[in-house]
C-alpha cells in the first residue's frame, strides 16, 4: 500500500501485506519470459480444486470472468431469466444483461442474515428462469433451502463464491454447492492477487467449456502450441479473452495455504467487533445466529444501523477520524441498468440506507477493532463506559 493512502486513513477498510514467498514467486515468473497462461495456471488449478474440494477448477481474469463463464458454459441464451440477489456487487446482473438475458432480483432474509431468502427466490422462479445465483454475502454461506428450491425447479444453480474462498456451511465447502462457483481474487479479497478468478466444478462439460470460452473458444492454448503439443485450432465457438497470467498464478500457488490462517485471524476481529458492538445503542451485527458448525471466511464486517439514523453523517464522522468505511452494496434494483428489473426485495429495500461496513483484515493492528468502535460510538451519540476511554466525551480517540 502506498505511502499515501497509508497517511490519508489510521484504519483503512482494507490492506494487503503480501508474504515476501509471494512476491519471490512473481519475480521467479517475470524472469523467467513466459507470463501468459502456462503450467503456473494449471498447477494454481489443481490447488484450488483440492482446496475447495471439486473436480474441476477453471482459472480466469476475474470473479465477473468467471460469472461470463458460467452463464456461457449453462448455456443462458438471450430472453433467459437470471434470478439473483440485489444486494450483491453488479457483475452478475452486468454479465446477465451483456448475454441477453434478464436479471431478477430476489430479496435478502433480513437484517440477521443478508443471504438470498430462499422463499423470495421462490417466487421469483418462473417459466423463464434458467438460471439461479446465490451469494455467500461477506463470507457467510448462503442457507440450503436455497439450493432445494433451485434444484426442486430444475434450473441451473450457480454459487457467487467471491467472498468466500475458505469458507463452508451445511452443504459442506463454498464452491462446491452448485453446477458452477465462482470465486476473485481482486485486490481486496481474502486471497488477493490484484486481478483474477476462479471458476470450480464437478461437472466435466461445463469445465471443458469454461476452459476453451475464456480463450477466444480455441481448441488448444497457447501454451500448448508454444511447447509442441499442439500446432493450430479450431474454434467451434466463439469465446472471449479471460486468461489468467503466470504471475498470479504463482502467487497463489504460495498464498492458498496461508489463507485458513489469514480467516481466522478475520474471525478472530470479527469476533471482537461482534462482542463490543453488542453494547452500543443503534448498531447490530448480523450473522449471529448462525450455526456454530459453520465456516464463515469473514471477508466483511456488516454491521447494520438502526432504523432513522443518518448513515452518511455516520460514516463523515469516521472518515474525520481516519477511518474508512464502505457500503455493501448499492442494491442492483436501484442502480440506473438494472431499474427496470423485476424485483422481489422489501427487506433489501429496507436495509439498503442502513448497511454500514467496517474495516476488516488478518492483520489488524492491536486495539484497532477497540477504537473503531470508539468512533462508531462517538458517531452515533452514545455513551461509551465500557472500556473507560470516554470516547464520546470529545477524548481522542488515536494517540
Amino acid at each position: 500500500m502506498s505511502s499515501e493512502v497509508e497517511t490519508a486513513w489510521r484504519v483503512p477498510l482494507s490492506d494487503v501485506r503480501l508474504p515476501a514467498e509471494a512476491i519471490a514467486a512473481a519475480r521467479e515468473v517475470l524472469e523467467g519470459g513466459w507470463l501468459s497462461s502456462g503450467p503456473r495456471v494449471a498447477g494454481f488449478e489443481e490447488e484450488v480444486a483440492a482446496y475447495v474440494g471439486t473436480e474441476h477448477a477453471v482459472a480466469c481474469s476475474s470473479g465477473t470472468a468467471a460469472l461470463e463463464l458460467a452463464y456461457a458454459a449453462l448455456d443462458v441464451r438471450p430472453g433467459d431469466e437470471i434470478v439473483m440477489p440485489s444486494l450483491t456487487f453488479v457483475a452478475g446482473a452486468n454479465a446477465a444483461r451483456l448475454r441477453g438475458a434478464e436479471p431478477v432480483f430476489a430479496d435478502v432474509i433480513g437484517a440477521d442474515d443478508l443471504t438470498i431468502d430462499p422463499e423470495s427466490l421462490e417466487r421469483c422462479i418462473t417459466a423463464r428462469t434458467k438460471a439461479v445465483v446465490i451469494m455467500h454475502y461477506g463470507g457467510y454461506a448462503c442457507r440450503p433451502q436455497a439450493v432445494a428450491v433451485a434444484r426442486e425447479n430444475g434450473v441451473a444453480l450457480i454459487e457467487d463464491a467471491a467472498h468466500a474462498l475458505g469458507a463452508g456451511g451445511e452443504l459442506g465447502n463454498c464452491g462446491t454447492w452448485a453446477d458452477a462457483a465462482c470465486f476473485s481474487f481482486f485486490a481486496n479479497k481474502n486471497l488477493p492477487l490484484g486481478e483474477g478468478g476462479m471458476l470450480t466444478t464437478n461437472d466435466p462439460t461445463v469445465a471443458e467449456a469454461a476452459r476453451r470460452l475464456r480463450s477466444h473458444g480455441m481448441t488448444s492454448a497457447t501454451w500448448e502450441r508454444h511447447t509442441g503439443s499442439a500446432t493450430s485450432y479450431d474454434v467451434p465457438r466463439s469465446g472471449f479473452n479471460m486468461r489468467l497470467d503466470e504471475v498470479r498464478a504463482a502467487m497463489g500457488t504460495v498464498t492458498l495455504p496461508q489463507l485458513d490462517a489469514a480467516n481466522a485471524r478475520r474471525g478472530e476481529h470479527a469476533a471482537r467487533y461482534r462482542a463490543l458492538l453488542d453494547a452500543v445503542d443503534g448498531v447490530a451485527t448480523p450473522f449471529a445466529s448462525r450455526p456454530e458448525a459453520e465456516r464463515p471466511a469473514h471477508h466483511l464486517a456488516p454491521a447494520v444501523l438502526d432504523p432513522g439514523v443518518d448513515r452518511a453523517r455516520v460514516m463523515e464522522a469516521l472518515r474525520a477520524w481516519g477511518i474508512q468505511t464502505s457500503v455493501h452494496y448499492p442494491p442492483t434494483h436501484r442502480l440506473s441498468a438494472h431499474r427496470a428489473c423485476r424485483a422481489d426485495v422489501a427487506e433489501t429495500e429496507a436495509l439498503a440506507e442502513r448497511l454500514l461496513t467496517l474495516p476488516l483484515y488478518p492483520h489488524l493492528e492491536p486495539g484497532r477493532v477497540e477504537q473503531v468502535v470508539d468512533a462508531l460510538q462517538a458517531a452515533l451519540g452514545g455513551q461509551d463506559d465500557r472500556r473507560g476511554r470516554g470516547a464520546s466525551s470529545g477524548t481522542r480517540l488515536f494517540d
